[in-house]
């Protein structure tokens, strides 16, 4: 399938302003990396506990900033999930001086934000002996319900934990009516208005992470990209030469950098899913730059005539119907993902998407124009062929 019949773009000519646009994306990422916000790193790295809460009705995110500040948790970053104020992520960290104590403290620390965010009425629910039917688990939710009908235990359990989670509540029961309507036998029912409430609040999703294993995934993801670019550096090393190595490698590292520095500029969360979608891009990215040496390679027999620059258009241009299907389709795969595959999967497919672009694009000016510096710096003697 050929989308280009016979392209002859002169990709080189424009190699420097490549370069140059290029320069100035990392440049600005890692700016803000060094001296701006810095990296967001999700507890999956830096430790700690995240909640993510949705609140049934407006909960502006100066109030909650003041709350969660008057329980001594001011520090705590806060990311809005949706417009609307209604759904936050907190992420709270153990104080520095706290940092060598043990899991149970991030434990305490996430329950301390629920607490801090519960309103007066939720409070005196609890105390009265209350459970809040928003924020039981099922096995405490099963266990309460089994008191009185213990046949009926596991599929009201059931019902009550799909009903907060289907796509219509979205975690939130606002009225008991809403449990009727999913074929709870009434006496059930009954049981459930006497001994919980309907809180103000649902927890979504809590993650914790003790400090000592945070450090350690960080050491791991750092070890895996580095072992991952230094196996490729002598796979490539050996399949073509030396400057192709050293190309790639460096185009991947520039595909890195930017997607690091993007996720800066847009303050996402860099955490393991995200550390899997670079690793990804990785792949793709050296996938794509090595059918372009491969025909760089071929080229360098057939086509002894051109100058190494438009040898290099050729090889482009010739795989360019290639290239284009195939980060097309790969673009159109992870755009659905990212639209649609909800918020679990959103900072992984952003990842890809970043990725992709980033990488076809690499692929085109990055390798081939580090292969002309190689080529007029060290001069070989050989050439660049095999």
């Amino acid at each position: 399938m050929q989308i280009f019949k016979k392209p002859n773009f002169k990709f080189m000519k424009y190699k420097f302003i490549a370069l140059a646009i290029s320069a100035i994306v990392i440049g600005i990422g890692w700016t803000n990396i060094i001296g701006g916000k810095g990296l967001n790193t999700g507890v999956d790295f830096a430790g700690g506990t995240l909640v993510q809460i949705r609140f049934i009705s407006v909960f502006p995110i100066e109030q909650l900033r003041q709350s969660l500040g008057e329980a001594g948790l001011g520090s705590s970053k806060i990311q809005e999930v949706e417009k609307g104020e209604r759904e936050y992520i907190i992420r709270t960290m153990l104080p520095e001086d706290a940092l060598d104590q043990e899991l149970e403290a991030h434990v305490l620390m996430g329950n301390m934000v629920v607490n801090a965010l519960k309103t007066q009425e939720d409070q005196s629910a609890v105390d009265s002996g209350l459970l809040d039917l928003n924020v039981i688990e099922r096995d405490a939710l099963r266990t309460l319900i089994a008191e009185s009908f213990p046949e009926q235990a596991d599929a009201s359990a059931d019902a009550i934990i799909n009903l907060r989670q289907s796509s219509e509540l979205k975690g939130i029961i606002e009225n008991f009516d809403q449990l009727a309507q999913t074929g709870i036998d009434n006496q059930v029912l009954g049981t459930l208005k006497d001994k919980t409430f309907l809180g103000s609040m649902t927890i979504k999703r809590r993650e914790t992470v003790g400090p000592q294993v945070g450090q350690e995934l960080r050491e791991k993801a750092t070890q895996a990209t580095v072992w991952a670019l230094i196996g490729m550096l002598i796979y490539i090393g050996i399949r073509f030469k030396f400057a192709y190595g050293v190309a790639a490698i460096l185009t991947l590292a520039h595909d890195v950098l930017v997607t690091i520095g993007i996720f800066s500029l847009t303050n996402r969360e860099i955490n393991l899913p995200v550390i899997a979608a670079i690793m990804t891009i990785v792949g793709y990215s050296l996938n794509d730059t090595i059918v372009i040496f491969d025909r760089v390679r071929d080229n360098l027999k057939t086509l002894r005539k051109l100058d190494f620059s438009s040898l290099l258009d050729a090889s482009i241009n010739q795989t360019l119907s290639r290239t284009v299907i195939t980060s097309g389709t790969t673009l159109l795969t992870v755009v659905t993902l990212f639209i649609f595959g909800g918020e679990v999967i959103n900072d992984f497919a952003f990842t890809m998407i970043i990725g992709v672009i980033t990488g076809t694009y690499s692929s085109i000016y990055m390798s081939c124009s580090l292969l002309t510096f190689w080529k007029k710096i060290f001069k070989p003697k050989k050439g660049l062929g095999r």
